[in-house]
């Protein structure tokens, strides 16, 4: 988080080195909204730095350090409503939205920052290789709910199935990251750690991205975050076709939540999916709680909790 200081005014600067050290390793995101107290989350739970109103002036220096001063570099990323810098860390933005024929062209008036800091947690899918393994790599679905995880498992998985792991020799993975979550990518280049044999396509819709990858990197297992249209569970389904294997994210509670959207109803009635991953939803912490076959039989043998917090 320190590295981030460079963003804001000296004052608030100042009240976030204050804060104890083993606080600041550990927040997540840093929300700021104009006129409001800055909001600092930790997990699942927050706090105000005290005596300090986040004003428009304050938004103007934020806005102008992290696009280096050139709003219109930055077009694209704004009207994504999201903006990732060096590090992997991305900063979400809401404010008035400017529309062209009926099209987000960008967003002004920039009244909210959302500041999500990335820390990827190495080798936490090491563990649970042998679950997703069966003579070659399951299409495999990790399930949870926001904060619990999902994408830093995604990550870990594709960073471990791409090295040469205890199960297997390094697989060919290609990456199709919509939002930049997963590789964090600035400037084309991937900020995480994701093995020795990966491919990533950024700022991709999902189902153009998996046929661009299959088409032009010969995958062996794709990765791929929170799907859901039907454009999704269509490209899903052609790569499994073409021989590809599929790791990806839903949002959900459980396998019976998830059911109740259809094109992932149509993936799971097809059994598309041989291995779901469940993240557990407490309150406290977060990590996997279940891991289900195919047909829905759970196939871990106790309840593990291994990650303590998202990204």
């Amino acid at each position: 988080m320190d590295k981030l200081l460079y963003m804001f005014p000296e004052r608030i600067q100042k009240k976030l080195m204050d804060l104890p050290l083993e606080l600041r390793k550990n927040i997540q995101e840093i929300r700021l909204r104009v006129n409001f107290p800055i909001e600092i989350n930790i997990g699942y739970k927050y706090k105000w730095l005290d005596g300090l109103n986040f004003n428009k002036y304050d938004a103007e220096y934020l806005l102008n350090q992290i696009s280096q001063h050139s709003l219109y570099r930055l077009e694209n990323e704004l009207k994504q409503g999201f903006i990732t810098i060096s590090g992997g860390h991305r900063i979400g933005i809401t404010g008035t939205t400017v529309l062209e024929e009926n099209k987000i062209k960008t967003i002004k008036h920039i009244s909210s920052f959302n500041i999500r800091i990335a820390r990827a947690k190495l080798g936490i899918a090491k563990p649970f290789l042998s679950y997703v393994y069966n003579e070659s790599f399951l299409n495999t679905m990790i399930v949870g709910v926001p904060q619990t995880g999902k994408t830093t498992l995604l990550r870990d998985f594709a960073r471990e199935i791409g090295s040469d792991n205890s199960i297997t020799r390094a697989s060919k993975v290609g990456i199709v990251d919509e939002r930049s979550e997963i590789c964090g990518s600035h400037n084309g280049i991937a900020q995480h750690s994701l093995g020795d044999r990966f491919d990533f396509i950024d700022a991709c819709p999902k189902a153009e991205g998996m046929m661009i990858l299959i088409r032009s990197m010969s995958p062996e297992v794709i990765f791929v975050d929170e799907i859901g249209s039907e454009k999704d569970a269509i490209a899903i389904e052609e790569a499994t076709h073409a021989g590809v294997k599929i790791f990806c994210t839903v949002h959900g509670k459980d396998l019976s939540d998830i059911r109740k959207r259809p094109n992932v109803k149509s993936l799971i009635d097809h059994k598309v999916f041989e291995r779901y991953i469940i993240m557990n939803n407490r309150t406290e912490s977060s990590g996997i709680s279940d891991i289900l076959q195919e047909d829905g039989k759970s196939i871990m043998p106790s309840k593990i909790s291994i990650i303590n917090q998202r990204n």
